[in-house]
């Protein structure tokens, strides 16, 4: 495991917060300090329940950290521009994230929708950060059609810019998986050039810590701090 790691995706509602939340569980269950910050939060005037307030209730974590808040479900960008607020400083955040680091064993830091959404008007990404933080990145996919495409476009982002993939994670497999999702299995490893680093499944952000901290052992890959044989066994 990295001091620093940035969870990313292909897209909105893949199930980051849950995938930062079951390796943050994971890291606070084996004794590490463990901060979680959420550099830009939009959509808080329509009622979203704020990723950070996700993670404290699925881990218990109380080091948590939004650095940038917009009421529009928007980009950051956008969310910025339609409120009237500055954007984030990715500069600064990135510093405010280094500073973390200092003290902890592992600092999380989830991204907002996909690699290449816009925090401000210079084009700046969840990628910018990783890259000025010299963080890895872990993908997190959905399960069924249009997955392929969207990862593969991710992780060619990702080598563009030479920032590491720190694994590929199915973030919501379903209870009753279809002929897309049981193919997506075969096929997204294929893309990620090698197994997966995990499979959360569906419904896991609504259980107790307790069974949270199981589904994030039994799903995770031994990289991301879980137990999963990196397989597709047992699925």
């Amino acid at each position: 495991m990295t001091r620093v790691l940035v969870v990313s995706g292909t897209g909105t509602g893949v199930g980051k917060t849950v995938l930062t939340a079951a390796i943050a569980a994971l890291a606070i269950a084996r004794g590490d300090r463990v901060a979680v910050v959420k550099p830009a939060q939009t959509g808080t005037a329509a009622g979203e329940i704020p990723d950070t307030e996700a993670v404290r209730r699925l881990t218990g974590i109380a080091d948590t950290h939004e650095l940038a808040t917009f009421p529009d479900p928007l980009s950051p960008e956008a969310a910025a521009r339609v409120a009237g607020l500055a954007p984030l400083d990715l500069r600064a955040a990135a510093d405010y994230v280094a500073e973390l680091a200092e003290s902890r064993d592992l600092v999380l830091v989830e991204g907002a929708g996909g690699l290449l959404v816009r925090y401000d008007p210079d084009g700046g990404t969840i990628a910018d950060l990783a890259a000025a933080l010299d963080a890895p990145v872990a993908v997190v996919a959905a399960a069924g059609l249009g997955t392929l495409n969207h990862t593969a476009l991710t992780l060619e982002a990702l080598a563009a810019r030479k920032l590491a993939p720190a694994g590929v994670v199915i973030g919501s497999w379903p209870r009753q998986p279809g002929i897309a999702e049981l193919a997506n299995l075969t096929d997204l490893q294929a893309v990620a050039g090698g197994p997966l680093a995990g499979v959360m499944p569906e419904g896991a952000g609504g259980l107790d810590r307790a069974g949270f901290l199981a589904a994030a052992t039994a799903g995770l890959a031994e990289c991301l701090g879980g137990t999963r044989a990196r397989s597709l066994t047992g699925l």
